[in-house]
């Protein structure tokens, strides 16, 4: 047993300490409290993902102790001889003192108090179990909570019942229900208790190897549980107050910095196939790939360029032009930009063995490093290769003169960052650190961070524009500052089209708003003609629209692959390019209102316990109601419509229906069931899309 005691109190935070464990409690909005724990009095590793709105993030990060960017509210602080409680308008602490035990408080309709999160009552901390044991953070769970977020995770929108790995690794062909884990690392969720009506969110900033268990491990000792364990020395969080999902979801979307804007013509259709940079003559294929999108009357506005472009053989080096494949880079360039469609060309943080580049990073010591200071060979690809530091700033100078004469100096102005989820296996591994050293799994989770960053800010600067398009596999809580994403290299099936669409809730709720699925499957056998035409119908209403794949057969995913259905899918693709007002006015409105854009149809209709359930559908703003196609041979869909005032009208029939229903829809090749919310009027394009126009449906 140990007695914590507070060692100081001063503006808005509070150190306490038993003799080997600091515990620092810092109250920073009237709905934000950040507490952390480490055997220092301080953690010396910065913040690079606590951004609040429109902090500037420095690439050398930001020390965790600055609360110069937050409001620092009133509170009141009361002490007692076994207790501390700490209180502002919206959140309420009580601490134990005796061996520290947190339970967490916010208010509900009657403005009353009520429990929401408490630790686990058994050893919930490092502290409790043993200086051996991993840092972690064990809070009691009950069987009717709902646990949302966690980002790009596979399976349903609540996490109950599992656990999840928190690790950035590269899954082609990964199964959209189970596979664990994925690209990014976004260590929030959002817990909702159904039975008092609240939620209230959890981040760990914190860029370690992680596990998320909630609720698949069950110990008789303890009773009901779930926790947080990592690599990390120190446990660092914040909790959010609700009481709503939205308002927990908007609230970690400031703490993490605010959505970035892009382009509007990142909306429209971009083109994107592996097949044809891999392809001899790619410069040729491209140019027929653009009058191909001329004959069919498809209207594109970009190409992601894949990274056969930078081939020597059958590897790929990045920064290097193939001139069999691209004999004029800039005339290539130009010829895209002259017909009013952007190259967004493929660049990896890795230099494989035999790279005509690699002495120059040698040179200056750019790369990450081995326990001995030599540069860490690892495996990439299907060969070895070293991995850039972007802790470095004479890399971080590299990689952007590197992306200014090979890339923007031949008119091809955005950057596609992949292949960035730094899979260093080796717990020795270096870093530069700014200056500072230290280890690279201190740093893992924000390395793409960094990587996007520096990218960005490269475009920003050439071009004297805010608003640069820059993409990005893998990343971290914050990333939506600087890139769209997506969910990575899907595979070719029904299963991947219904959980794709969950998969997305999860993004969603976790602060990542502008983004999308690789439409008909990256990997794998090429889509059957109607799961192809179903998965372009859901995936037109993503702000991320792209066909992209690389199909184990050698085909390409096309538009017009299937000249049966070439009807279906041209009228599905025309559609999403009349919606791009209306997809445009919910970026701008993420950014300022740190929104997200795809939403689970219980974030606006929170009040109606129907949406809760496991659902396919999801809304696009406030007023869109999707219901997907998910299966085979569908000839009616059930649907539920939430429950709301005003009603809905169907989009295809103009009929009117009540809300809080269960309806049954004819479905037909054609179209997919869609409803808008009675009396709301959507910003579109006309059908010749010359003029854009609101549409008004009552």
């Amino acid at each position: 047993m140990s007695v914590f005691q507070v060692m100081e109190h001063e503006h808005n935070q509070m150190a306490l300490y038993d003799g080997f464990t600091y515990c620092n409690i810092r109250v920073l909005e009237p709905h934000i409290i950040n507490v952390s724990m480490s055997e220092q009095k301080e953690i010396s590793l910065p913040t690079w993902t606590v951004t609040p709105g429109d902090t500037v993030l420095p690439f050398e990060g930001i020390a965790r102790q600055d609360m110069s960017r937050f409001s620092r509210p009133n509170y009141t602080f009361t002490e007692t001889e076994k207790t501390l409680e700490i209180e502002t308008m919206e959140l309420k602490l009580v601490v134990q003192k005796e061996d520290l035990y947190l339970s967490w408080f916010q208010k509900n309709k009657t403005e009353e108090f009520v429990e929401v999160i408490t630790d686990r009552h058994t050893q919930s901390y490092k502290h409790h179990i043993s200086s051996s044991h991993p840092t972690c953070h064990y809070l009691q769970r009950q069987e009717n909570e709902m646990y949302f977020g966690l980002g790009e995770k596979t399976g349903a929108a609540d996490r109950h019942g599992r656990r999840f790995r928190m690790k950035n690794i590269d899954a082609m062909g990964y199964n959209a229900e189970t596979t664990d884990p994925l690209y990014k690392h976004i260590p929030f969720y959002i817990t909702y208790k159904p039975d008092i009506d609240q939620s209230v969110g959890i981040f760990y900033d914190d860029y370690q190897d992680s596990v998320f268990d909630f609720g698949q491990e069950l110990d008789n000792y303890h009773g009901s549980y779930r926790y947080y364990e990592t690599k990390s020395s120190f446990l660092d969080y914040y909790v959010i107050a609700g009481p709503r999902v939205k308002d927990v979801t908007q609230r970690f979307s400031w703490l993490t910095g605010r959505p970035t804007i892009m382009p509007p013509w990142s909306l429209s259709y971009s083109g994107s196939t592996m097949q044809y940079t891999d392809a001899p003559h790619s410069h040729e294929r491209m140019k027929q790939f653009l009058a191909q999108c001329e004959e069919h009357q498809i209207t594109v506005r970009s190409f992601h360029l894949s990274s056969g472009y930078t081939s020597i053989d059958d590897k790929r080096y990045v920064f290097n032009w193939n001139y069999d494949k691209f004999p004029d880079p800039k005339a290539f360039g130009k010829s895209f930009v002259d017909k009013g469609v952007e190259i967004v060309a493929n660049i990896k943080p890795s230099l494989m063995l035999h790279h005509p580049l690699l002495d120059e990073v040698l040179a200056f010591d750019g790369f990450v490093k081995d326990e001995h200071g030599e540069p860490l060979l690892i495996q990439f690809w299907d060969d070895k290769g070293y991995y850039l530091d972007f802790t470095n700033p004479d890399t971080i100078a590299w990689w952007q003169e590197k992306v200014k004469t090979t890339l923007l100096d031949n008119h091809i102005h955005c950057t596609w960052n992949d292949n960035n989820e730094f899979e260093i296996w080796d717990d020795s591994a270096q870093v530069h650190g700014f200056g500072q050293g230290g280890k690279f799994n201190d740093y893992k989770a924000i390395m793409p961070l960094l990587m996007m960053k520096a990218s960005r800010d490269i475009q920003m600067d050439y071009h004297q524009d805010n608003m640069p398009y820059v993409i990005s596999r893998s990343g971290c809580a914050g990333m939506s500052k600087y890139v769209q994403t997506w969910t990575g290299d899907n595979r070719t099936s029904w299963h991947t089209l219904k959980f794709n669409n969950k998969m997305a809730i999860g993004l969603s709720l976790s602060g990542v708003f502008n983004f999308g699925h690789d439409i008909g499957g990256f990997s794998g056998p090429k889509p059957d003609p109607e799961l192809f035409v179903r998965w372009v119908q859901c995936g037109v209403f993503y702000p991320r629209f792209s066909i992209h794949s690389w199909n184990s057969d050698g085909s390409v995913n096309e538009a017009w692959m299937y000249p049966k259905v070439m009807e279906e899918v041209q009228a599905a693709m025309h559609f999403h390019e009349r919606l791009t007002p209306y997809l445009q006015t919910l970026v701008e409105h993420s950014h300022s209102n740190y929104a997200p854009i795809i939403r689970p149809t219980f974030y606006d209709f929170d009040q109606d316990s129907a949406t809760y359930l496991d659902s396919d559908d999801f809304m696009v703003g406030d007023k869109l109601l999707v219901c997907p196609i998910v299966e085979a041979g569908q000839t009616e869909r059930t649907v539920y419509l939430p429950k709301n005032e005003e009603g809905w009208i169907d989009y295809h029939t103009s009929d009117y229906y009540r809300g809080g229903q269960t309806i049954q829809i004819p479905v037909t090749l054609d179209k997919i069931p869609l409803f808008v919310r009675r009396f709301a009027s959507i910003p579109m394009y006309n059908q010749t899309l010359t003029q854009v126009e609101n549409y008004h449906f009552e």
